[in-house]
């Protein structure tokens, strides 16, 4: 079943540029489909990756925490303890098509 993963980050001034290119440079996970960074704000991005299911983002996750090691230092401090990163993941309920 499809799944899906989001994590939030907010970017240290200065920093966007480089982010970017880290993300523009990273090579899909096994079992990811697809993936985007998007723009949210100022200085906030989230990324969604989609998969072929939980057992692969559960299998990519070592990898995905040691791509995040990349680039920490880039990111800022979301506060209430979430640390450099806000991400959430979950299978598919509604799939919704346009058309």
């Amino acid at each position: 079943m499809t799944a899906y993963n989001i994590v939030r980050f907010k970017v240290k001034p200065g920093q966007e540029n480089a982010f970017l290119e880290a993300h523009g440079k990273m090579k899909p996970f096994d079992g990811m489909k697809e993936g985007a960074i998007i723009k949210t704000g100022d200085r906030t991005y989230c990324l969604i990756g989609k998969w072929q299911g939980m057992d692969k983002i559960v299998a990519a996750r070592s990898g995905m925490i040691g791509t995040l090691d990349s680039f920490r230092g880039m990111l800022e401090d979301l506060g209430s303890g979430l640390g450099v990163t806000d991400p959430i993941s979950g299978e598919v309920v509604v799939d919704l098509k346009a058309g």
